[in-house]
């Protein structure tokens, strides 16, 4: 199955990713996901946070492994990976974090990782190791499509999604090949800036969704600089989901499990606002 939502022809959804996305729209709201990364403050207490996200609103969960090089990730995801590193964090560790994960709630965890550690562990390997865990993919920021065809054998071969970014410079030609090769959703990047919350998020994010929507996308979630539930609302109103990381990294590094849960929850209060104001539901395909 290539593409989002499209299937094989048959209409049949067969990505959980996908099918939350689906089964959250058709309820005339969008998909909530967040982000939080692996061993932050610790093991224990990244995995303890992940699921009280998740027991608080969170639809999907975006995991992230620690990385020596985050190019792209803001201030506040830089400091959390590198405590992490600083901590004793191997990448073994994020196997066995999804796995914990899986075994206490039902939602769709994704793995957010550059491509070098995945290539050093073997991309077979690291696929097999993930599906096994009961991850349901992976968000490769700094890979490409047209430059990934180890991995889109390997996701095709265990039915893994593979989520690929889009950005507002991208040409129409790379969003629909991101469009073409994404399963689960395609990640429209709304700055062109490192992640890291933002008073107002960028109305590029809108004009990208729409022309991600032309070529062909039906799941697109929208990511960086999102920290409020008023900007979940704003949008849910276009896009698929809402991809919140940074304010959700600030709230377990300033206050632990409790705070991240309880900021999870208002965050939600977004995604009950539009379905409560009869957001119209957005149509497959």
């Amino acid at each position: 199955m290539s593409g989002t939502g499209t299937g094989s022809g048959t209409g049949a959804i067969t990505s959980a990713v996908e099918k939350t996305i689906a089964l959250r729209r058709e309820a005339g709201s969008g998909a909530l996901i967040g982000y939080l990364p692996v061993g932050f403050p610790t093991l224990r207490e990244s995995i303890d946070a992940a699921v009280a996200i998740v027991n608080n609103g969170v639809d999907i969960l975006e995991l992230g492994l620690p990385y020596s090089d985050p190019v792209m990730d803001g201030p506040v995801i830089q400091a959390a990976t590198q405590q992490a590193l600083a901590g004793g964090f191997r990448l073994r560790h994020g196997f066995e974090a999804v796995k914990a994960i899986t075994a206490q709630v039902d939602a769709p965890v994704l793995v957010m990782t550059y491509w070098n550690p995945v290539l050093q562990y073997g991309v077979d390997l690291f696929a097999d190791d993930l599906l096994a865990a009961g991850g349901a993919g992976l968000i490769t920021p700094d890979l490409i499509p047209d430059e990934a065809a180890e991995w889109m054998a390997a996701s095709e071969r265990t039915g893994l999604d593979r989520v690929f970014l889009a950005a507002p410079s991208s040409s129409d030609a790379r969003l629909a090949q991101a469009v073409a090769a994404s399963r689960g959703f395609v990640y429209a990047v709304s700055t062109m800036g490192i992640t890291g919350a933002r008073a107002d998020v960028d109305a590029a994010a809108r004009i990208l969704v729409d022309r991600l929507h032309a070529a062909g996308s039906t799941s697109t979630c929208v990511g960086v600089g999102i920290s409020t539930p008023e900007q979940v609302r704003e949008i849910l109103g276009y896009a698929d989901g809402a991809i919140v990381g940074s304010a959700l990294v600030k709230a377990l590094s300033d206050g632990g499990v409790d705070a991240v849960a309880a900021l999870a929850k208002r965050l939600a209060a977004g995604t009950q606002d539009i379905r409560n104001t009869g957001h119209p539901a957005r149509q497959l395909g």
